[in-house]
């Protein structure tokens, strides 16, 4: 309704136009959990610093839980329900990362950005990549593992 503060945002998700219903300071993350039942993206502290929710914005690696409705509406968003089959994922399966699980969704995509632009990143790009996003089970080993996997896997080596 006008002027009770809620607005209908029409958001690019995962290749696909949907339209929101919420205040716009409504965090991102928010509206893809609540609204579009995307659950992938992970809440983790609110505040950006875990990667639990870390979804590709136009591309890059970005924290829906510190970016509003508003701020998105004239975005491509692509959450893990949006990518189909990525090397990255296989990658993920054939070497058993996960543990608990939670924050995969945010590693992997923090991963799909950094090979789209650095298809063959050097270990210490790998963990700067990957800084921000924790793992509390501690799988760092397997993830940095999976990542040479996936390079290998997008270029179609054994």
């Amino acid at each position: 309704m006008p002027g009770d503060g809620v607005d209908r945002y029409r958001l690019r998700v995962n290749g696909r136009r949907r339209t929101v219903t919420a205040p716009g300071d409504t965090p991102l993350l928010w509206a893809l959990r609540d609204e579009l039942g995307l659950t992938g993206p992970r809440y983790g502290c609110g505040v950006g610093a875990c990667g639990a929710c870390v979804s590709l914005i136009d591309g890059e690696a970005a924290r829906p839980c510190v970016r509003t409705v508003a701020d998105s509406a004239h975005s491509r968003i692509t959450t893990i329900e949006g990518l189909d089959d990525h090397p990255v994922q296989r990658a993920w399966t054939e070497l058993d990362v996960a543990q608990c699980g939670y924050c995969q969704p945010g590693q992997i995509m923090t991963v799909v950005a950094l090979l789209a632009h650095n298809p063959d990143p050097t270990d210490a790009q790998i963990d700067e990549a990957l800084h921000d996003n924790i793992c509390r089970c501690g799988t760092y080993p397997r993830i940095r593992s999976a990542v040479r996997r996936a390079i290998a896997l997008v270029r179609g080596t054994k």
